[in-house]
Formats: C-alpha cells, structure tokens, sequence
C-alpha cells in the first residue's frame, strides 16, 4: 500500500517554530503538513509523571519513548566525546522543549546581531534587530507577553506595550533587590509568555513554581498552542512520525523525506518546499545521515558547517540559607535578575552573564522532601520536626548566572553510527569545551554571588562547578552569507537546496544571554516571505522523485 504524504510545505519539528509557521502558513491557504517523531502529550498525564518521578528533573514529566528518546535527566542519549559534558536538554513531543521552558520570552538586543563588528569577538548575523522588529511585535502578541514597559531589558520596544500587565517580583526578589542593591546593582523583572491575566481561553499563573519542567494549569505559553491553532486552520499534524531521510535529486533539490513510525509502518512525505525545524541537535543529525550521492557530505553541508559552531550557556548555580526567611517555592520559576553585565563593552574581554534568582528553592518539588528526610535521620519528629523543615526551606536562596559561548568550529553534533538509539538511529555524538572568554565572565559571576550571599548573611553556601546542562542549545546550522562558512541564508534557505529551510536556534551565529526561542520563531517569520514567494510564482512544483538509498 503507497504511503505517500503530501502537501505544499513539509514541516519537521512541532514545537514552537514548526507550530506558528504552520499556523502562519495554513491561515494563507497553504497546504501544510507537520511531522513530529514524538507523541502528543496530554498535560495531566504529564504531571503524573512528574508526580511519580524520583529525580524531578526537566523531562520528568515527558519519558523518553523508544522510537524518539531525547536526553533524559542524566543526559543519556548522548555519546559525550568531551574534553566536557554537555548537557543541553531537549523534548521530543508535540509542542517540543517549550514544554519544559522557563518561559521567558525575551528579544535580542540590538548589539547581540553585531558581536564581531562592535566587540571584535564572535560573528555578525546577516539579519539586524531592525529586520526582526515586527515578527518580535507578532510572535509577542501571538503567545501572549507578560512584562514592564520600563523594562525592556536592553530592547527597544519602540512604543509597542506588552500583551499583559508584567508578572510582578516574588518576596525573595525584593529582599535579594535590596541586597544587590547594597552593591551598586540593581534588579529587574523579565518579560514571560506567561498569562498573568485570563488570555486565550489560558488561565494566569497559579505561582506553582515548577514552570521548569511543566506548568500545570496551561498558564505558561508551549509550542503545541499553536499546533492546535495550525490544524483548526487546515493544517495536518502526524505524531510518532521519525524522519530517518531526507532525499535529493540530481538537480540538488529535496524530493521527499522518508520517517519510519512505531507501530512499524514507513511512508514517504512530498512537497514542494521542505522546513526543518526540530532543534539544534536533532536537526544536524538527519542532515548528516541522509549522505548520498547526491549529498555526499550530508544534505545542506557543502560547507562542512552542519554540526559545528554548537552553542549554550554556561551556569553557575549557588545555594545557601539566607538570615532572615525570603520564601521561595511560590511564583513562576524566575520572576527577576541582575540587570547589569548583560551587555557593554565588557563583552571585548569576557562573556555577559545573566545573574538570576530562582523561586523553585534549592530543588523543584524535591527541596522540602530531601530537608525532612535529612531531619528525620537526625531523630527530629512532630513538632520539632515540621519547625525545622519550615525554617530551612523558607531560607532557601538559589541564585544562578549564566554566560554567553563563543562559537567554535570544534565544538559540534556528529551522527555516531556505531551507537544507535533504541529506534536504530545513530546517536548524537557531541564534542564540546569552554573557552577562557565564558569562564572569565563567570568567574567574575562568582565573585557576585559571594558578594550577595554575604550581603544577605548566608550560611551553609555551595557552589557547583561549571556546568552546560541547560534547554539552551544553539549553533549547528548556522546563518551566514557566505556559503562557504554557513548552512542557510539570512531567510533560513539552504544554501546548497533551494527548495529547503533550516529554522530555529540551530541558525544562530552567536548565542547571546537572553532566551533564544523568541528570536528562532522571529527567523522563522522572516523566511515566510520567501516560501510565499517560491509558491506563488510556482518554482517547486515538479520536484522530481528518487528511489536512492543513503548510505550514511
């Protein structure tokens, strides 16, 4: 039986780049089809799982499945070549990682698109701030944006007002305020895709303070809003859909994508434009594994750049108990922050660094339960008991800075075909290291939070090591002008196929500090100006058909 799918534009990857171009694509009349290797996820039964799980970690409520395994808590799914772990999370499931998000929905400064022009370091982006000011404006209102026009941190809003009045400053935050501010800095609130009022038949925030791994009222935005969006306006959305292939034909166009389902069905998807969209580590991978003749590098890797250049941040975590109680587990994961370092002309000499204050404690959902059981091994029960996990855990500070990467050739996903997934797909293989440029931003990081938790009166203070374990990940398809050095184009085409895009935040030159998947659904919006103009004008319509086998 043919188990062909077809459509205008193909889509891989549902979460939120897939998902509003989709969206964006179907209210134009476009026929779009959406292809997803993991299932759909149905909330409360996600928060079972995170009920259930042990570790409560970021994927706790979203178990790896055998047909589309992602990292778990302990990162598993990769084969780490070093020198360092990495440790980037991400979510295989309709709606993708913005499941497990923050939801912190930030722009990129102006200065963020010009590094190498203005600092001497890293690279310029072949888009400006000016050329995503209107998709930002979009995407913002699309999702809902919760924030403070005196705050824009860094971003100039040029008049448009946010969606939502701001999601105001815990009590933790106006206690560490009043600290920093006892050492020159001062402390603001971040803007969310959060509703912090009733909008888009979404309730606001319940201050649950496990938005990271999942909020459990649906208040806080994630990529499957507008999967649903996209099928009400006509799209067709396939779950469990694995692309294992993506085909060329000799006139170096993409004539299908192959995918391979549980239930052990296989089938083929045509279209005449082809999106890719299913995040930095994922999305490199099928390129490297579709190498075929006609694309004996990998597909879209003439220029050696799929893969390369990966980016994250960098975190440093502190904890300790503070003098006097600041009340943590209450309020949306991270409500406010340090607003200096976060850009200037530091950023010649070392990395900007976000300093952020955590309202989950010191453990989402864990932290009172390991304090009682801590107590309980001392002997402490009833009364004395339930006093000492009180005036522990409302003591609980967490602070956390994160700090921009460089890009490094070097630093890369590879298909290691030697060690398959549980699908019998080659594993990503990630070789990775921190440059002298993160590490002195970070260092000087440290220095803050001990001046913090001093001004605070701390005791019991820890700090782990460095560590890159967070759902920032970036780099690996990168943007450029030229071919030579980069994967696509400033409109996100393939510099290698014409009829295919690459988008998200695997096209991202440099990764600066602020939150990426505002900025990826931006790029996405800036390319569909192309794709309308390839359909109208009918230049893909013949794709021609190959039966040719990879060879990866």
């Amino acid at each position: 039986m043919d188990n062909t799918l077809s459509a205008d534009v193909v889509i891989i990857g549902a979460g939120a780049v897939g998902g509003v171009l989709a969206y964006r694509l179907a209210q134009k009349n476009v026929k779009v089809l959406l292809l997803d290797a993991g299932p759909r996820i149905e909330r409360g039964q996600a928060m079972q799982h995170f009920f259930d799980s042990v570790a409560k970690g970021p994927n706790a409520p979203y178990p790896s499945t055998s047909y589309a395994p992602h990292p778990m808590d302990n990162h598993n799914h990769y084969v780490q070549a070093g020198p360092i772990e990495f440790g980037g999370s991400y979510l295989r499931g309709v709606g993708g990682t913005t499941w497990h998000w923050t939801g912190f929905a930030s722009r990129f400064r102006p200065n963020d698109f010009q590094m190498k022009t203005l600092f001497g370091v890293g690279e310029d982006w072949p888009v400006r701030y000016e050329d995503l000011l209107a998709h930002y404006e979009y995407v913002e209102d699309q999702w809902g944006v919760a924030g403070f026009e005196e705050y824009d941190q860094g971003c100039p809003r040029h008049g448009k007002p946010f969606s939502m009045p701001g999601v105001p400053m815990t009590y933790a935050d106006t206690i560490i305020s009043q600290a920093a501010s006892s050492q020159g800095w001062h402390v603001g609130p971040f803007a969310h895709a959060r509703n912090s009022v009733v909008r888009d038949n979404r309730p606001p925030c319940c201050g649950s303070a496990s938005c990271a791994p999942i909020c459990p009222i649906g208040a806080k935005y994630d990529g499957q809003v507008h999967v649903q969006k996209a099928e009400q306006a006509g799209a067709t959305v396939q779950a469990q859909t694995v692309v294992d292939r993506i085909e060329v034909d000799s006139a170096k166009r993409i004539s299908g994508v192959h995918f391979r389902r549980p239930d052990g069905s296989s089938g083929r998807a045509v279209g005449k434009l082809y999106v890719l969209c299913a995040h930095a580590i994922e999305t490199p991978k099928l390129l490297l594994i579709s190498r075929q003749e006609n694309a004996p590098n990998g597909v879209a890797n003439s220029s050696d750049a799929v893969g390369r250049y990966l980016m994250g941040q960098a975190d440093l975590d502190t904890r300790a108990l503070t003098k006097a109680a600041i009340y943590p587990y209450r309020g949306p994961t991270t409500t406010a922050g340090i607003i200096e370092y976060r850009d200037g002309g530091f950023r010649k000499d070392y990395a900007a660094v976000g300093t952020s204050f955590l309202n989950r404690g010191w453990r989402t959902a864990l932290g009172p339960m390991q304090t009682a059981a801590r107590y309980i091994k001392q002997g402490l029960r009833g009364a004395d008991l339930t006093q000492a996990i009180e005036q522990h855990t409302q003591r609980e500070l967490a602070i956390n800075s994160s700090a921009e990467i460089l890009p490094n050739a070097n630093n890369r996903v590879e298909a290691d075909s030697s060690q398959l997934d549980s699908f019998g797909i080659p594993r990503p293989k990630v070789s990775f290291k921190l440059d002298d440029y993160t590490l002195k931003g970070l260092e000087l990081a440290k220095q803050r939070h001990q001046q913090l938790t001093t001004a605070l009166e701390c005791t019991d203070i820890e700090t782990d090591p460095i560590s890159v374990a967070s759902a920032i990940i970036a780099g690996t398809t990168r943007m450029g002008r030229d071919p030579a050095t980069s994967v696509v184009d400033a409109n996100c085409r393939s510099h290698d196929h014409a009829n295919l895009f690459v988008i998200g935040t695997g096209n991202f030159p440099t990764m600066p500090i602020n939150a990426p998947t505002l900025t990826a659904v931006a790029l996405a919006l800036h390319a569909e100006a192309a794709m309308h103009e390839d359909l109208a004008a009918g230049r893909f319509a013949a794709a021609t058909v190959s039966t040719e086998r990879s060879f990866a």
